[in-house]
C-alpha cells in the first residue's frame, strides 16, 4: 500500500532506499556491460518538483523478468535537506506513474491500475493510505489537476456517439465477446502503430475535486464536437493540453480526423471551458500546418505554445509562438534560434521559456527570454529527457552514453555547474565497466561539417584492433546522440568487444533545419554519402578499429538505410543487420499508416511522382546483394508492414546468401518485452560474432 506517517517521519516510513550520490557502493568485480544489465537498469524520468520546492517526485521503471514486464514506482527526494536519500512512496510491485502535485504541496496525484484499471489516485503527504479520486469504468490516459485545485482534467477513451461512459464500455465489452471477427472500415487511420481502430476516441473530461481531493459527479466532455484525438495517438500525454491560471480555462491541441487524418499534420489548439460549456473555440485557425503543446502565461494574458511552418512535414522546425488572448496578435519568440524546442514550461514571472532540444548530439535545455527571445543552453553534454522547474533552479533527468538516467539540480543561469541528486542504479553500475566514447566531425555530403561518435570496447587495450559495429540511426529525422538508449545501447556491442561507430548523416535533428530537411527527396544519397565519408574518416582517425571486421546495423530508416547498403556500399561489411527496414518504398507508403510522411519524403504521392519512389528503392538492387543479413520485424509493426522484412527475406534466400529472420509476433516496431530484448540481443551479437571472428590459423 502507498503509506507515509507524517512529515516528520516521513522519510524513515518510506523503504527502498538508493545510496546517497557520492556515497559509496560496494563494489564486485568489474564486468562488460551485458543486454542483462541494460534490461534490469532502473529507468529514472518525469521529475516534478513541488509547488513549496521542497520535494521532487519522480518515476522509476524496474524491470520484472518473471512476469516479463516493467513495473513503474513512485519516488520523492527532499530537495531542502542536504545529503536526503531518495526513497520510495510505492510498495514495490505496485504500479504507479505519472507523479504530480497538489497546488497546495500537500499531495501527490498519479496514475495506478493496482485494482484493475488504470485510474487517478492521491497520496498525502501528512500521512495515510494512497486514496482512489476516480473509479471510472474506463482507463484513464492521462490527467492534469488545475491550478486552483477544484478540477481535474482526465482523457479516455469512448465512442464519440456514446451518451456516457458506461455505454463505451459496454460496447467494449459487446465487441469483445466471441461472434462474427470481420471489422469494416469507410476511411484511413485502420490501424496505427500497434493497434487497430475501434472506434474509440481519446477525449478530454473534467470532474470538481472536493476539499480532500476527490473527484465528485460525472465527469463532462470537454472536447465537445471534436472529431480527433486529445491527446494524440499513439504517444499523446498532458503536455497537450493545459489549464488557464485561474482554472477557468483548458487549452488543447487535436488534428480533425474526418477523411484526411491520415495523411494530415493540421494540429490546432482550442479553448474549451473547463466546466463543459460551450464549444471549443480553434485559436490557430491560420496554419495549416502543426500547433500543439499549449502553456498559459502565468497571468493568463499570453498563450505560448509550438508551431511547424510547412503542413505535411512532421520534421519541421518547431517554432516557440506567443498568442495575446485578448488582441489575437501572434508573433514568434525566438526565430532566429535554429532548433526545433520540445514542451515548455515557463518562469513564474513570466519572463522565461525553457525547453530542451537536439543540439550537436546533445539533447540541451534552454532558456529563452520572451521578450527578447535571446537563448541560452543551460546544459552541456548529454541527453534531458524531462525537467521541472523549481524558484531556485531546475531539476532534470539526464543521461549520457555511459549513465543511466539520474536527476540533477543546476540554477538557471548558462554554465551553471549542475548537482548531481540521484544515483539510482548505483550498486548495478559498481561492478560495470563501460567503453570510453568521442565526439568526432568531418566534411560529408554537400561538403558540410557532420558528426558522430566512436566508442572503444569495454577493457579496450592499445595497439590492438577490433571488429566494429556501424549503427545507423531511424527516422531519418532523429539522432544517435549522446544517449543512454533502452533500445540500440552502443555499449551493449562495447560489452561484447566491438568498437562502435555511429553517424548524425544528413537528416538527423540537432544540426539546423536546413541539414534536417536534406534527406527529404534523398533517402539513399546525402545519408550515403555522410556514411562513407564518416566510416574512413573514422578509420583513418582510430587506428583500433578493424576494418576486416565490421558489420553494419540499423532499424527503422537505419533499416532502409542497411536495404539499401546492401546493393549499393557492400565492400566493408562483413555481415548486415536490417530491422524493420522498408524494403520497397512503392509498397511502404501504401502500406504505412501515417501517410504524411512518406508522402512529405518522396515529395507526393506515389502515382503523382513515381520516379522518386524508384530513386532509392532498396527492391530495384536485390541483382547487386551478396551480404549476409539478419533480418527483424514485430507483427504489431503497422510503421513499417512485416511484408517488408519477408520481401527482404525472402530476396535473401532465393539468391543464396546467408540470412536468418527473427520474428517477434508480440511486438510493434521497437522491441519492448524484458525477455525479447534479451533474445534480439543475444540473436544479434551471435550473428555479429559469426560473420566477424577470424577463422582459426591452419
Amino acid at each position: 500500500m502507498l503509506k507515509i506517517a507524517s512529515p516528520l517521519v516521513a522519510f524513515v516510513a518510506m523503504v527502498a532506499a538508493v545510496p546517497l550520490p557520492g556515497a559509496e557502493a560496494k563494489a564486485a568485480e568489474k564486468k562488460p556491460f551485458s543486454a542483462r544489465d541494460l534490461v534490469l537498469m532502473e529507468r529514472v524520468s518525469d521529475p516534478r518538483v513541488s509547488p513549496d520546492g521542497r520535494f521532487v517526485a519522480y518515476q522509476v521503471r524496474r524491470t520484472d523478468l518473471e512476469t516479463n514486464k516493467g513495473v513503474n514506482g513512485l519516488w520523492l527526494l527532499d530537495l531542502k535537506t542536504p545529503g536526503a536519500a531518495p526513497r520510495m512512496l510505492s510498495a514495490p510491485g505496485v504500479d504507479a506513474n505519472t507523479p504530480r502535485w497538489s497546488p497546495d504541496a500537500k499531495a501527490v496525484y498519479f496514475l495506478s491500475s493496482r485494482t484493475g484499471s488504470s485510474q487517478v489516485w492521491r497520496l498525502a503527504l501528512d500521512g495515510g493510505e494512497a486514496q482512489p479520486v476516480t473509479q471510472l469504468p474506463l482507463d484513464v490516459g492521462s490527467f492534469m489537476v488545475s491550478p486552483d485545485g477544484r478540477r481535474l482534467a482526465v482523457t479516455l477513451e469512448v465512442f464519440p456517439d456514446a451518451a456516457t461512459l458506461g455505454e463505451t464500455k459496454k460496447r467494449l465489452d459487446e465487441k469483445a465477446k466471441p461472434k462474427a471477427s470481420g471489422l469494416l472500415f469507410d476511411k484511413l487511420f485502420v490501424r496505427h502503430w500497434d493497434t487497430w481502430a475501434n472506434g474509440t476516441r481519446a477525449q478530454l473530461f473534467t470532474l470538481p475535486l472536493d476539499p480532500v481531493g476527490a473527484a465528485t459527479g460525472e465527469p463532462v466532455l470537454v472536447s465537445r464536437g471534436i472529431d480527433g484525438d486529445v491527446p494524440s495517438k499513439p504517444f499523446g500525454d498532458d503536455s497537450e493540453y493545459a489549464f488557464s491560471p485561474d482554472g477557468k480555462t483548458l487549452y488543447l491541441n487535436a488534428r480533425i480526423a474526418g477523411k484526411a487524418e491520415a495523411w494530415s499534420t493540421n494540429f490546432d489548439i482550442y479553448a474549451a471551458a473547463a466546466d463543459g460549456s460551450g464549444a471549443p473555440r480553434n485559436l490557430t485557425a491560420d496554419n495549416p500546418a502543426w500547433d500543439g503543446y499549449p502553456l498559459a502565461s502565468p497571468d493568463g494574458r499570453k498563450l505560448y505554445y509550438l508551431a511547424m511552418k510547412r503542413a505535411g512535414f512532421e520534421a519541421d522546425r518547431f517554432g516557440i509562438m506567443e498568442l495575446d488572448l485578448a488582441s489575437g496578435k501572434k508573433r514568434e519568440v525566438a526565430p532566429d534560434w535554429d532548433r526545433s524546442a520540445a514542451a515548455l514550461k515557463i518562469s513564474a514571472d513570466g519572463r522565461t521559456l525553457y525547453t530542451n532540444a537536439d543540439d550537436l548530439g546533445q539533447n540541451r535545455l534552454f532558456a529563452i527570454d520572451v521578450a527578447s527571445g535571446k537563448t541560452k543552453a543551460l546544459t552541456d553534454q548529454g541527453n534531458v529527457g524531462g525537467f521541472s522547474l523549481s524558484a531556485d533552479g531546475i531539476v532534470y533527468a539526464r543521461s549520457t552514453l555511459n549513465a543511466p538516467a539520474d536527476l540533477f539540480r543546476s540554477a538557471t543561469t548558462e554554465g551553471a555547474k549542475p548537482t548531481q541528486l540521484t544515483q539510482q542504479n548505483a550498486v548495478a553500475l559498481a561492478s560495470i565497466t563501460f567503453g570510453d566514447y568521442e565526439q568526432f566531425s568531418f566534411k560529408g555530403a554537400k561538403d558540410e561539417t557532420v558528426y558522430g561518435y566512436v566508442m572503444k570496447p569495454a577493457g579496450y587495450l592499445a595497439g590492438k584492433k577490433y571488429p566494429v559495429a556501424f549503427l545507423i540511426h531511424g527516422g531519418p529525422q532523429g539522432s544517435f546522440g549522446n544517449e543512454f538508449h533502452y533500445r540500440w545501447n552502443p555499449q551493449i556491442y562495447a560489452g561484447a568487444g566491438y568498437a562502435v561507430v555511429f553517424i548524425d548523416f544528413h537528416g538527423s535533428t540537432g544540426y539546423g533545419q536546413k541539414f534536417t530537411d536534406a534527406v527529404s527527396g534523398d533517402w539513399g544519397g546525402a545519408p550515403l554519402e555522410d556514411l562513407k565519408k564518416g566510416w574512413a574518416f573514422a578509420l583513418e582517425k582510430f587506428n583500433f578499429l578493424d576494418a576486416n571486421r565490421a558489420a553494419a546495423l540499423g532499424a527503422s530508416y537505419g533499416g532502409y538505410m542497411i536495404a539499401w547498403i546492401a546493393g549499393n556500399w557492400t565492400e566493408p561489411w562483413k555481415c548486415l543487420v536490417c530491422h524493420d527496414g522498408v524494403f520497397d518504398t512503392r509498397l511502404g507508403t501504401y502500406s504505412t499508416d501515417e501517410l504524411w510522411f512518406d508522402e512529405w519524403e518522396m515529395g507526393g504521392t506515389q502515382w503523382e511522382k513515381p520516379d522518386l519512389y524508384e530513386r532509392h528503392n532498396p527492391l530495384n538492387h536485390v541483382a547487386k546483394w551478396k551480404t549476409p543479413m539478419l533480418v527483424v520485424q514485430g507483427a504489431l509493426d503497422y510503421r513499417v508492414g512485416a511484408e517488408h522484412a519477408i520481401g527482404i527475406f525472402t530476396a535473401l534466400q532465393r539468391r543464396g546468401i546467408p540470412s536468418q529472420f527473427l520474428y517477434f509476433p508480440d511486438e510493434n516496431h521497437w522491441v519492448l518485452k524484458p525477455q525479447n530484448s534479451l533474445q534480439w540481443h543475444e540473436t544479434v551479437l551471435t550473428w555479429l560474432n559469426r560473420w566477424t571472428t577470424p577463422a582459426p590459423a591452419k
